[in-house]
């Protein structure tokens, strides 16, 4: 595998699930057992986001407050910010997955 396969993979979680909307009624439901089994591995995408966005946070700060430099410190403080957003999806696929009951 590519570094950048591996760095995809490390940090977004779409190629472990299958599409539930393929297939006659059996697939389906195989295919949305398998999705919520994944779904154990959820929190663990959440922990890196939020490591991620601690840590950039922090050398957003360190570079503001060491280097005086507000407009480079942006480069650490955004993507910080945007991690916001995707741990609440992550979050969000999590409860439909493994908290909520089964549909199907």
């Amino acid at each position: 595998m590519t570094f950048g396969t591996l760095l995809y993979r490390y940090f977004f979680f779409g190629w472990l699930f299958k599409d539930v909307n393929r297939g006659n009624v059996f697939e389906r439901s195989a295919a949305w057992r398998h999705n919520r089994q994944q779904a154990r591995w959820l929190p663990t995408y959440m922990r890196r986001w939020l490591w991620c966005g601690i840590v950039l946070y922090g050398l957003g700060g360190i570079v503001e407050w060491l280097l005086h430099a507000p407009g480079f410190s942006v480069l650490f403080y955004v993507p910080s910010a945007l991690s916001v957003p995707v741990n609440a999806v992550i979050g969000a696929a999590w409860v439909g997955l493994r908290v909520l009951p089964a549909q199907v």
